[in-house]
């Protein structure tokens, strides 16, 4: 490599480490988190277990979408972000990436979204692509939440919940029945718990800048409110997994209720920690990773009955 290469090389790096934090790629947790109440959906709904194609497509269209999402809120955060000690490194909030640069990536990852969808099963083609277009504004709004409501994780939530939606309706092209109704809000109720523990690490910042959060809404109730939505999670999914006959029986029984009751009393551990006066801002951090292999947990026991 002559020295001139070298530089060149050198200068792209930066570059792309940039671009992989806008879309949040370095931290795989993100992404995870979305793609798991995806999965609830695909083992749930009534022609489980989804054929492995469809799960190829719905990986790929939650990267999408969840890449668009990040740069959405960086792009309305861009002012903000400087000022909350978590945030103050993103590539927008330090100059490292321009406007431009980060609306021709979302518009990139919207279109990839787009594409995703069209190649889902055709029978149910028209439905996917209307939930898909109905995703999309609360998906681009819901950074701006934060200026106007009190409880934003709660539009996070709502969007959230698509990824319940678009992947119950590929799999089998319609939105019926109690056990989308609770997986649906088993996703809603675990978002809305997870997101709110991660902007209790942004308290003191939100307070000074003036935005708004469910963690301080709630205040010192915070702790028993995410409590209470890891109980309707693990709630919700064990009674729409016993409508569709999983684990309700034989050796299946075990292997779903083992793991359901391992992630559930996990849950619970989880947040009743969130009630210790002394925990340092990385606790927050920790604690949404381990809501990651807790919610991976749950999927693991809707699969294993059915495998």
């Amino acid at each position: 490599m002559t020295e001139a290469s070298a530089q060149t090389a050198g200068s792209l790096r930066p570059g792309l480490g940039a671009w992989l934090e806008l879309v949040r790629w370095h931290k795989p947790s993100g992404r995870l988190i979305l793609l798991i109440p995806a999965g609830w959906a695909l083992w749930l709904q009534p022609l489980a277990p989804p054929p492995p194609p469809l799960v190829g497509w719905i990986v790929l269209g939650g990267l999408a979408v969840s890449a668009a999402g990040c740069i959405a809120n960086d792009l309305w955060d861009r002012r903000i972000d400087p000022l909350v000690e978590r945030t103050r490194h993103r590539p927008l909030a330090d100059g490292r990436l321009g406007v431009a640069s980060a609306v021709i990536l979302l518009v990139l990852c919207l279109l990839a979204a787009l594409v995703v969808v069209l190649a889902l099963p055709a029978t149910s083609g028209k439905l996917t692509l209307l939930l898909a277009l109905a995703a999309l504004p609360p998906v681009l709004l819901y950074p701006s939440a934060k200026r106007w409501f009190g409880y934003p994780q709660l539009v996070l939530a709502l969007c959230w919940g698509f990824a319940v939606l678009i992947p119950w309706a590929a799999a089998s092209g319609s939105l019926q029945g109690w056990p989308l109704a609770l997986t649906w809000l088993a996703t809603l109720s675990w978002t809305f718990g997870f997101d709110t523990v991660y902007a209790m690490a942004d308290r003191n910042d939100d307070k000074v800048v003036g935005v708004r959060s469910s963690a301080l809404s709630l205040g010192a109730l915070a702790p028993q409110a995410v409590a209470l939505c890891y109980g309707i999670t693990a709630a919700a999914l064990a009674l729409a997994a016993s409508l569709q006959g999983i684990g309700v029986q034989g050796s299946g029984g075990a292997l779903f209720w083992l793991p359901w009751a391992l992630a559930s009393a996990g849950m619970q551990r989880e947040a009743h920690q969130l009630r210790r006066p002394d925990l340092p801002r990385s606790a927050y951090g920790r604690h949404f990773g381990n809501q990651v292999k807790l919610g991976g947990l749950l999927l693991l026991a809707l699969i294993l009955p059915q495998l």
